[in-house]
């Protein structure tokens, strides 16, 4: 937001300076010089003239700025993008055009009232037709300018983003043992699987292959930026069932799962962090233990992802959410402002939502 907000600043200031630069080659000399004042305008007259202009082509670059925010796609670039700079460039230029013949006319006539300048030479057609082709070229070379500066900046923003991203795939594979699964949740896991040995052998060798399985997942699959949903949901599957182990009827887990949604693409570990978290520091702190509710479906172009668990947030007081904040720049880095993360309570419930969407 900060970075957004500063190229919003130097875009003013820079806009500023421009057009009060250039429009002062026009109205500057008149003030300065009564020889070159032919329509006898008055000093404030000129002021008043000079920063409407200026006010106005601000206003009409701001606009143009925030069409092409809007509606051009720098990234991949089309016939159809071009053609919309086309357009919006006529648009303006008549606009301006527009407002500096309606001001003319409205000045001239009702506040300086002084009509006969309406027909001096210098307002003919072919005097109008000039000052409209010099004044297209220069703001054409504006939208160029404009146009190049936006692009270097997507590639700048771009690379700073793949070389971010790169850092946090790799420092969450770092983490993978130490965090989303973690040395205490190995020891818990592998003390359990142990007391398992002798009561149910068959059961312990089905949690032998679980773990081992997330410990493959977790080594492989996070270096990857998106996985298929299918694959999340089965590494989270096998973080339940071990868990439950340890917590046994403290926990209950619910899968609400839209048959659709499976083959859709995440980015990894995401969901099972959301479960892992809920886990630790919500059903696990609880002496009945709780509800863990997994849902996710598609609305509109968007894949939403909800895990809710018994307790409360204040419950997660004290802890550094490294995981949580983990899902949040790393959403951010792949997504931009597409993707969002909440974390709420609603009635002794704790809400984790993420809304992804579906490309």
């Amino acid at each position: 937001m900060e970075k957004i907000s500063n190229r919003k600043n130097t875009f003013w200031v820079i806009q500023i300076f421009i057009w009060t630069i250039l429009l002062g080659f026009i109205f500057i000399p008149q003030m300065l010089d009564p020889k070159k004042n032919v329509l006898g305008y008055e000093k404030w007259q000129l002021v008043l003239d000079y920063v409407s202009f200026t006010i106005a082509i601000l206003i009409v670059t701001y606009s143009v700025r925030y069409f092409f925010n809007k509606n051009i796609d720098f990234e991949s670039f089309t016939k159809i993008d071009f053609f919309k700079i086309i357009v919006v460039f006529v648009i303006s230029i008549a606009t301006y055009y527009s407002f500096i013949m309606g001001y003319n006319y409205l000045m001239l006539t009702y506040v300086y009232k002084r009509p006969e300048v309406l027909n001096h030479p210098s307002q003919t057609l072919v005097a109008n037709i000039i000052f409209i082709i010099l004044f297209s070229i220069l703001f054409f070379l504006w939208i160029i300018s404009y146009s190049v500066v936006k692009a270097i900046l997507l590639l700048k923003d771009n690379k700073m983003n793949r070389l971010e991203l790169e850092s946090t795939l790799k420092e969450s594979q770092i983490n993978a043992l130490k965090g989303q699964i973690n040395p205490h949740f190995m020891f818990n896991s592998l003390n359990n699987i142990r007391g398992l040995i002798l009561e149910n052998p068959a059961k312990s060798r089905e949690m032998i292959t679980r773990l081992s399985e997330m410990l493959r997942y977790s080594l492989t699959k996070s270096e990857n930026n998106t996985i298929a949903l299918d694959e999340e949901i089965e590494m989270v599957e096998n973080f339940i069932a071990i868990s439950k182990i340890q917590l046994e009827d403290r926990l209950q887990f619910v899968a609400e799962i839209e048959e659709t949604t499976l083959k859709l693409h995440i980015p990894p570990m995401i969901i099972q962090m959301l479960v892992e978290n809920a886990i630790k520091h919500g059903i696990s702190q609880i002496k009945n233990g709780g509800i863990l509710l997994l849902k996710i479906k598609e609305e509109n172009t968007d894949l939403h992802i909800q895990v809710n668990n018994t307790g409360q947030l204040s419950q997660q007081k004290g802890t550094t959410q490294l995981g949580l904040k983990n899902i949040q720049r790393r959403l951010h880095l792949i997504y931009g402002e597409t993707a969002t993360f909440s974390l709420s309570e609603v009635e002794n419930e704790v809400v984790a939502k993420i809304v992804l969407p579906i490309s």
